[in-house]
């Protein structure tokens, strides 16, 4: 194995496999790609920040009770949804 054939995994530079032809041409599956699984974690995340910047609104201005618990609800399901996408994902 000659220098050049080793890959340093912490090297600040383009991988090798994104100067091949085919790969990281723009055709959304190169390396800068965003995968389907992101944009799925970020708006579990922004629905949770939401949800309870709404909830603590809503505690705030005395809002019915159905209020407080939908918006609850609505807080749970998203963190529970990021946190079986995580477990799912370490396996």
């Amino acid at each position: 194995m000659t220098h050049q054939d080793h890959q340093d995994p912490y090297r600040l530079g383009t991988p090798q496999a994104a100067l091949t032809p085919g790969h990281g041409d723009g055709d959304g599956d190169g390396p800068d790609a965003v995968s389907r699984g992101d944009v799925v974690r970020a708006l579990l995340w922004a629905v949770v920040v939401l949800s309870a910047v709404a909830n603590m609104a809503l505690s705030f201005t005395g809002a019915a009770t159905p209020l407080h618990l939908a918006s609850g609800v609505v807080t749970v399901l998203a963190a529970g949804a990021l946190v079986v996408r995580r477990l799912r994902g370490r396996r």
